[in-house]
């Protein structure tokens, strides 16, 4: 590309008083004139935040990617985007997702920038920020921030799935708060996002197998210095990009999203995947549904031995390879020739990685679980879908059918569980409502509803669960999610009732809410829609525009993308 086309040279190469303004202002930082006189201007940008404990260690990884750029040739420029903290934010980081997105947006168009380092990884801040790139289509490479190592407590390994178990075991009264104290104390002991397949990893993943990061991206630990040489390596790659002018929309492909669609299935992915790739693919125009997660991923058998689904964690799946050894599997189901960051395909770039261990990583002809991927229900429950994820559910809950404890909202829900008296055993399925996108708002990670303490008790481990909201990548159980329309939209699911019998039949995608159309009907007639919490600011945005899970939960005047050209000067 010749320097004078450089889209930063729509800023730095003008004169007079626009171009005067440009520079000088530029150069108070201590840059020379011939930085800006037409080098390739990379942005870094950086969800660093002490809010956001899975990516406080982001200021120096930043520095490496720098290194990077700087020995390509490039220029850096770090920046900072909202950054949402999965762990701390309130009522939920789901709800802010599409405002981040906006944020990277606009930061990218605005400013004079002719590629751009994604610097990501707790739950959101990947989607939110390949969501906001997409938008703008410039040369984008994400460097994620990489998982935690492994837990320790009292001599075992856990990490962030073991949350569920210390927590149930807690309700049951097998152990106390002083224990649980000293559980917490060993479950994130480095720096990194959480250290089991959730829905980090999933990101860190599902960026890789869609090609926008170099091959072993996903997996390496956040305190390897293998972390910080993929930063590097990252810096000198995006370079490579804008002057090969390789877009997001060359890598973003349909087969990219088929791709990602089957890696998921492969390793156990977060449900919460499907709600994010949905709304990466409305960004760039792809026409991506709910079925294409089941059609794509039916027959993918799950090879990756990672919690929540199987036995090991990602420190573990580091050593034994990483992600390129999974695609490599699954060279023969896989569009090998869809475009990376590389310049090359999928295939290639992952042709020649090694598998060293296969308790962790299963070959496809002998799979550590046959069952995998997601499973898209619809039923009168359901009428536009739900999902459910089989590898991480029990398999003779798969085919069920018993009486509904509804929950009309989170605080019902709070308020009755723990209550002797409530009217629940292990048969009964537990539906709670009004946990959606506009119903919460925000759409939060509780529809792995904890069980009641008198059927924990019985020593009963799982129970069929039903809402329209999502779970933890890290959580796991029979635990049906998304339900569309959501209970706030005044579909069936928001007149389910307590006692109403529910039949569920995974294998045949069935989830029915056995009451006839008339009872339904009359119902509906009596539902009253709730009132908006709020009539200012971005929630009253928010819940007036985000559409339903099944279509990505974005804000429905943020689809599709409106390019990087910027007409109008500033001064």
């Amino acid at each position: 590309m010749n320097k004078k086309e450089r889209r930063s040279q729509g800023w730095f190469g003008k004169t007079g008083k626009d171009g005067l303004i440009y520079r000088s202002w530029f150069k108070k930082q201590g840059i020379p004139t011939h930085e800006l006189g037409g080098k390739p201007i990379i942005g870094i940008c950086n969800t660093w935040s002490e809010l956001t404990p899975c990516n406080s260690h982001f200021r120096e990884l930043a520095e490496f990617v720098k290194k990077g750029i700087l020995e390509a040739g490039g220029y850096p420029v770090e920046f900072p985007v909202m950054s949402l903290g999965e762990t701390v934010m309130k009522p939920t980081a789901m709800l802010y997702r599409n405002l981040a997105s906006m944020d990277t947006e606009e930061s990218i168009r605005a400013n004079p920038l002719d590629g751009v380092v994604l610097l990501c990884g707790c739950d959101k801040t990947t989607p939110s920020l390949v969501m906001g790139a997409a938008s703008v289509n410039l040369p984008t490479i994400v460097v994620s921030g990489g998982p935690m190592l492994t837990g320790r407590y009292r001599g075992k390994e856990i990490s962030t799935s073991d949350i569920w178990r210390f927590s149930e075991s807690a309700r049951s009264g097998e152990i106390n708060q002083a224990e649980l104290y000293i559980a917490e104390s060993g479950l994130c002991r480095s720096d990194g996002h959480c250290g089991v397949m959730g829905t980090a990893s999933t990101m860190a993943c599902m960026v890789e197998s869609l090609g926008l990061s170099l091959p072993g991206n996903a997996a390496i630990p956040a305190p390897d210095t293998g972390r910080k040489v993929m930063a590097h390596m990252s810096g000198m790659e995006i370079v490579k990009m804008v002057e090969n002018d390789l877009k997001m929309s060359d890598i973003l492909t349909r087969e990219a999203f088929e791709n990602a669609i089957m890696v998921n299935a492969a390793i156990g992915g977060s449900t919460n995947f499907v709600i994010h790739l949905l709304a990466i693919a409305g960004r760039m125009g792809i026409n991506l549904d709910l079925e294409d997660f089941d059609k794509y991923s039916a027959d993918i058998p799950l090879l990756a031995n990672l919690q929540p689904s199987g036995k090991y964690f990602m420190e573990d799946f580091y050593y034994a390879g990483g992600l390129p050894p999974v695609i490599r599997q699954l060279k023969d189901r896989l569009h090998n020739e869809a475009m990376t960051v590389t310049g090359q395909g999928i295939g290639k770039n992952n042709e020649k990685f090694e598998n060293y261990n296969k308790e962790v990583i299963a070959a496809i002809d002998e799979p550590f679980n046959p069952l995998s991927g997601i499973v898209v229900l619809k039923g009168n429950l359901c009428e536009t879908g739900s999902i459910i994820k089989p590898s991480a559910a029990s398999p003779e809950l798969m085919k069920h059918t018993g009486k509904a404890v509804v929950f009309e909202d989170i605080d019902d829900y709070k308020n009755k569980i723990d209550d002797p008296d409530l009217d629940i055993d292990e048969n009964s399925i537990m539906v709670l409502k009004n946990v959606g996108p506009k119903g919460y708002p925000g759409m939060p990670e509780v529809g792995n509803m904890g069980l009641p303490p008198k059927v924990l008790a019985k020593g009963i481990k799982d129970m069929v669960r039903i809402s329209d909201g999502r779970m933890s990548g890290t959580g796991f159980g029979t635990v049906i999610l998304h339900a569309t329309p959501e209970a706030a939209e005044g579909g069936n699911f928001a007149v389910v009732q307590t006692g109403d019998e529910i039949e569920l039949d995974v294998e045949a995608r069935k989830l029915n809410l056995l009451v006839s159309d008339e009872e339904l009907a009359k119902r509906k007639t009596a539902w009253k829609k709730p009132v908006s919490p709020t009539e200012r600011g971005y929630v009253s945005l928010y819940v007036k525009t985000v559409e339903q899970a099944n279509l990505g939960a974005d804000l429905d005047f943020l689809k599709g993308n409106s390019g990087s050209e910027v007409t109008k000067d500033s001064h």
